[in-house]
């Protein structure tokens, strides 16, 4: 994997920070970007500690300005010569309600968690077909079953998950692979930025009538997030199919993930609608 670059986005913390490490210490040399490189702090020590800095470079990628996703690629790819792979993992949370929250709010997490992954996708897929590489985005359990109070954060996984189980079978066509990577409850910083407040008692005001609902799902939120997976867990599976010879469409990172898509998805790797798909354009 030495010569094998993979550019991945959102690795200042979470899934992507391990992830960043996982692909180096596989021997992949990595791209790690995030919007603030005044962040990039905990990666730089932590690939430090872990002996593979060398292997990690940091760039700035703002997945929100296509601008900014085909410069950082295109970048890559003229110091490095190819892009093998790109891990979309960026992305950001949002926990409130339509009535209260309003439609702008739907429409800035959909410009983190949808449009940030086909800025990205598009401006690596011309390189991609060069190498035969391939596609991975950090999606959701999110993305398969809809969660109260996540409605803005499922319907950008949701479209997330549709886009490129469409595009899956027409990127095989020109040699690159695509997969969809589930995680369900990850210990992170990604649940500390959602905005819940420790007072509750503000939130509830805003919330008005939808504020014992909300009181009922944090409770059992907590609960769940008390048996969450690790990053570095869900971060491993990342990077098994990273380096995978042949990537299933839809992988889940944990038991506990598997089991709950399965409620909803009778195919939970994607393989037979993969195939069935895939005869759409043969």
């Amino acid at each position: 994997m030495a010569d094998k670059t993979v550019l991945i986005t959102g690795t200042s913390t979470g899934i992507g920070l391990e992830t960043a490490l996982g692909a180096a210490r596989a021997g992949w040399r990595v791209i790690a970007t995030m919007r603030d490189l005044g962040k990039a702090g905990a990666l730089n020590e932590a690939a430090t500690a872990a002996g593979v800095a060398e292997s990690i470079e940091v760039r700035r990628l703002d997945v929100t300005d296509a601008a900014s996703a085909q410069d950082c690629v295109s970048g890559v790819v003229s110091d490095h010569g190819a892009l093998h792979a790109v891990i979309n993992n960026a992305g950001s949370g949002h926990v409130g309600t339509l009535e209260v929250d309003g439609v702008e709010a739907a429409r800035r997490v959909m410009e983190v968690n949808f449009f940030g992954v086909l800025n990205t996708t598009a401006a690596a897929m011309p390189h991609l077909r060069a190498t035969g590489g391939r596609v991975l985005a950090v999606s959701s359990v999110g993305g398969v079953v809809g969660q109260p109070f996540n409605e803005a954060y499922c319907a950008a996984k949701f479209a997330v998950e549709g886009y490129l189980e469409a595009l899956a079978p027409v990127a095989a066509t020109v040699g690159v692979d695509v997969t969809l990577v589930e995680p369900g409850a990850v210990a992170s910083e990604f649940v500390a930025n959602v905005g819940i407040p420790d007072d509750r008692t503000e939130m509830n005001d805003r919330l008005g009538p939808y504020a014992t609902a909300m009181d009922a799902y944090l409770t059992r939120t907590a609960g769940a997030f008390a048996a969450a997976q690790s990053a570095y867990d869900a971060a491993a599976v990342v990077v098994a199919v990273l380096t995978a010879e042949r990537p299933a469409l839809r992988v889940q990172t944990s038991d506990g993930a598997r089991a709950f898509v399965a409620t909803k998805l009778a195919d939970p790797d994607g393989a037979k609608i993969l195939g069935l798909t895939s005869t759409w354009v043969a």
